[in-house]
C-alpha cells in the first residue's frame, strides 16, 4: 500500500500537524474501540510533537485515562539519563499531561541485561495485548498471528543512515520472525550503548505507522525509500516498514529538498 505524505514549511508546523492528526486519532480510536495505544520515538523530532500534544487546546482534548503508552525502543541508560528515549517523553510530555500512571509501560532497561529487558517487555507487550508467554508454550502467538491485538499508533524516526527504532542496517535482527522485542547488544547509533527494540513483526502489525523526519541529513534516505522502495528495502530498516494498517509520513521541506 502506497504510504501517505504530508509536508510542511518547517518542524514546527509539522509537529503541530502531527499533533493534531494523532489527537483525532485518539479521538476516533476510544469512541469505536474504547481506548488507545501509542508507541512512542526517541529523538529530536518527536520531542517536539511531545510537547504540542501536551499543550492547549491538544492537551485538553486528548483523553488521557483511556490512552496507554509503550515505546518503540530504548538504550540501555537509566530512565534519568539524558540519553534515555523515556526520561524525554517524561519531561516533554507524560509529567505534562493527566495521563494514569499504570498506563505508561516503559520499556525497564534497569531490569538486568538487555536480553532480559527485551523479554520482560515482550511478556508486557504479550499480556496488554492478549497473549501471555508464561511457560514458554509451543503454541507461543507470534507477531503475525491473526487474533493478536496490534497496537494503534506507532511513532518512528529515521536516521540518516536509515535505521528506525532501534533496527539498523546490516543487523541480522531485521530478520527476526517470531519476536516482538529483542536486545541490539552490540552498541550501535549515537550514543554507542546497548538498546532494547520491537521487532519488524510488531511493528508490521500495527493499525497506523507514522513517521516524522526533519532536516536535510535525512533527504536522500527519505527520497529513496519513497521513490525507489523496492531498492531502498534492500538497504535500509525503514523501508521495511510495512504495516498491516497505514503507513505515513510527516516531512519538512528541508527533507524533501
Amino acid at each position: 500500500m502506497k504510504p501517505e505524505t504530508y509536508r510542511y514549511p518547517n518542524l514546527e508546523t509539522l509537529s503541530r500537524a502531527a499533533a493534531e492528526y494523532i489527537c483525532d486519532l485518539a479521538e476516533e480510536s476510544v469512541q469505536q474501540q474504547g481506548g488507545f495505544s501509542i508507541a512512542l520515538a526517541g529523538g529530536h523530532t518527536p520531542k517536539s510533537l511531545y510537547e504540542n500534544l501536551a499543550r492547549h487546546p491538544i492537551e485538553a482534548r486528548m483523553p488521557w485515562p483511556k490512552i496507554h503508552v509503550f515505546w518503540g525502543d530504548e538504550r540501555c541508560v537509566p530512565p534519568d539519563h539524558p540519553d534515555s528515549n523515556y526520561r524525554m517523553a517524561s519531561f516533554a510530555l507524560i509529567s505534562q499531561v493527566p495521563i494514569p500512571p499504570q498506563n505508561v509501560h516503559r520499556i525497564p532497561v534497569d531490569k538486568g541485561s538487555p536480553e532480559q529487558a527485551a523479554e520482560g517487555y515482550e511478556k508486557v507487550l504479550r499480556e496488554f495485548f492478549g497473549h501471555s508467554i508464561e511457560g514458554n508454550a509451543p503454541e507461543r502467538p507470534s507477531a503475525g498471528n491473526s487474533q493478536f491485538t496490534p497496537l494503534d499508533l506507532i511513532l518512528l524516526g529515521i536516521g540518516k543512515d536509515g535505521h528506525t527504532a532501534s533496527l539498523f542496517p546490516g543487523d541480522a535482527l531485521l530478520e527476526e520472525k517470531d519476536r516482538w522485542v529483542a536486545s541490539v547488544g552490540i552498541p550501535r547509533g549515537s550514543p554507542p550503548v546497548p538498546r532494547v527494540t520491537m521487532t519488524l513483526p510488531m511493528i508490521n502489525r500495527a493499525r497506523r505507522v507514522m513517521f516524522l523526519a526533519s532536516g536535510v541529513e535525512k533527504r536522500d534516505v527519505v527520497s529513496s525509500i519513497l521513490n525507489d522502495p523496492n531498492k531502498a528495502r534492500r538497504l535500509y530498516p525503514a523501508a521495511r516498514i510495512q504495516p498491516q494498517g497505514k503507513l505515513v509520513w510527516f516531512l519538512d521541506d528541508e527533507t524533501l529538498g
